[in-house]
């Protein structure tokens, strides 16, 4: 499979789930950013939420093998190890085939047509695993570089199953108001909501289901004119990193799928200039990129994740009754990568 996106950062990653380490790569950052140790090892424990924890995350600090002196980046390849907690190997590889069932919900079937019965069956378990917490450790190292930018990227669960959080503010979108959610076990706006999730989802475990749900992503502070036009846009870099997300079924910009059932006027988004010559939007149905290319106002986005597979007693692999938690700092970082990377080529950033 491919582990390696490419643009103007790369970020890579390497490893098995059944080894002690994984790892990532990032190339092309800029030299002499201030890189706070601290916050890579809280951004990484944000993959298992006390509330609602993953049985396969791993505890521990990243192990930072080049990249970084003197807690600068020196503008050479970032490496670092990240701790890992070793999938054991499924009684299909142990009998050295795939003759056993195709478990519902996962890749093992796919993965042996594609790779024609030679692939790593153990790393079909854990691809979360495998490319969530490099993701975040490199989106935790982007984050960092674009906050001394006034630059912040925050998520929230919008909703799992049925029950819905309270959505962000499009429009009048405050820093404090994205950076809020993360200090929090349970990442919601509206707690009581963010208790009746738990409750259903501790009820799916109790019958050994999963559920799925919604993310809401935005940045604040961007702006206008980063990114490019088609196939070099803004909501195209995000949307590959997005994507590359276990467990991601749909992604949508700004009012996404609802614009189809509007008409034009409701959908256009009014331009003016405030009180202090900023040129804004009165609504922000296009989510913050016009062609590819910012508009200043608030990047939002939802992500859309199915249900984990359900719980197979006979497969005896970790099961976790609802992997949204733990997906919300990775699509953070997935936007922090994107927008560092057009960034870059903002003038004046570096």
């Amino acid at each position: 499979m491919s582990l390696i996106w490419n643009n103007r950062i790369s970020v890579s990653y390497f490893g098995e789930p059944s080894s002690s380490a994984i790892g990532v790569t990032i190339d092309s950052l800029p030299a002499g950013e201030y890189i706070d140790a601290e916050e890579l090892v809280l951004a990484l424990a944000r993959r298992s939420p006390k509330s609602c924890p993953n049985p396969t995350a791993a505890k521990g600090s990243p192990r930072i093998i080049s990249g970084i002196s003197g807690e600068r980046t020196t503008g050479e390849t970032l490496c670092a190890f990240l701790p890992n907690k070793p999938v054991q190997k499924p009684e299909q590889e142990q009998s050295g085939s795939l003759s056993g069932k195709a478990l519902p919900g996962h890749a093992d079937y796919t993965g042996a047509v594609r790779y024609k019965g030679f692939n790593d069956v153990k790393q079909l378990y854990d691809t979360a695993g495998l490319v969530c917490t490099p993701l975040c450790f490199a989106g935790a190292v982007c984050s960092q570089i674009l906050a001394r930018r006034g630059i912040h990227t925050g998520a929230h669960i919008r909703q799992i199953h049925n029950t819905k959080d309270n959505p962000f503010d499009c429009v009048a979108l405050s820093r404090d108001a994205v950076l809020s959610i993360r200090k929090k076990d349970f990442p919601v706006i509206n707690d009581r909501r963010g208790w009746l999730m738990l409750e259903d989802i501790a009820q799916a475990e109790e019958a050994g289901e999963s559920l799925g749900g919604i993310i809401e992503c935005a940045s604040v502070n961007v702006p206008a004119g980063v990114g490019s036009p088609v196939s070099s846009g803004l909501a195209n870099s995000i949307a590959q990193l997005v994507f590359g997300i276990p467990g991601v079924v749909g992604l949508e910009f700004g009012a996404g799928f609802s614009a189809a059932g509007m008409v034009g006027h409701q959908c256009s988004d009014e331009f003016y200039v405030d009180e202090h010559g900023r040129v804004l939007t009165r609504t922000n149905n296009h989510g913050g990129t016009l062609g590819g290319i910012s508009t200043g106002m608030p990047i939002t986005l939802n992500v859309a994740v199915r249900p984990s597979a359900a719980r197979d007693d006979a497969g005896g692999q970790p099961y976790r009754a609802c992997s949204v938690p733990g997906i919300v700092p990775a699509v953070e970082a997935a936007v922090s990568i994107a927008l560092l990377t057009h960034m870059l080529d903002y003038p004046n950033f570096c």
